[in-house]
């Protein structure tokens, strides 16, 4: 069995009971950040072992872990905040679970962009969920496609790429369309601005940014 196991997204307190269960039966922890995990289960008293399960090494570990699995191993797998395979390499091996037959448990739990996307104040019936975008090529193609989209989209992005991003993004939306940025969600610092483009890029231009980032966009009128 794998299981894939949501953790916080930055309060401790943000992990289910079955979630802690799990985290203490399986065999193994397959984790993106063994250090980043370690504090977690440190702060819980864990004691599994932990393995690196990362984007730099999936494609050279991903079928001698799934065979461990095929041959009776129970594993969970996490990232370092949220729900493993949304904008990380678990799908890989979640992949390679489905196609030997092995049974894969998902539990429900923390992910950044949810509460980003109920907090901005746009609407959420229906949405388009982007993730990171292209850091070079292929960049300017996908956010005019976004930027013609009738429904809200959100968008994953570091700190140091935030300014650049909403100026990329007035330009091919409109400086008037309806955006937020949520920044260090569950978090001491937390920050959830829901403004126009051109007045999130004035807002965050004058600051330093730190954290992480979480970008919603109002579709086209």
């Amino acid at each position: 069995m794998l299981y894939v196991v949501p953790t916080p997204i930055g309060n401790l307190e943000d992990i289910t009971l079955r979630a802690l269960r799990i985290l203490r039966e399986a065999k193994i922890v397959l984790a993106e950040d063994t250090r980043t995990s370690r504090k977690l289960l440190d702060h819980y008293q864990i004691t599994t072992p932990l393995r690196a399960f990362h984007a730099f090494n999936e494609h050279a570990v991903v079928e001698k872990i799934a065979d461990e699995l095929a041959a009776g191993a129970d594993m969970a797998l996490v990232s370092d905040a949220g729900t493993p395979g949304i904008s990380d390499p678990g799908f890989l091996l979640v992949r390679a679970c489905v196609r030997r037959g092995v049974k894969v448990e998902c539990l429900p739990g923390p992910t950044a962009f949810v509460p980003a996307l109920v907090a901005s104040g746009l609407p959420c019936d229906t949405f388009h969920f982007e993730g990171f975008l292209p850091h070079k090529k292929g960049r300017q193609t996908r956010l005019r496609w976004l930027a013609e989209l009738p429904h809200t989209f959100v968008l994953y992005e570091s700190p140091h790429r935030l300014v650049r991003c909403l100026d990329e993004l007035a330009a091919v939306c409109g400086p008037d369309r309806p955006a937020c940025v949520a920044r260090e969600l569950s978090k001491l610092h937390e920050e959830v601005k829901t403004a126009p483009l051109n007045a999130l890029h004035a807002h965050f231009t004058a600051k330093e940014v730190k954290g992480e980032i979480v970008v919603v966009v109002g579709g086209k009128p």
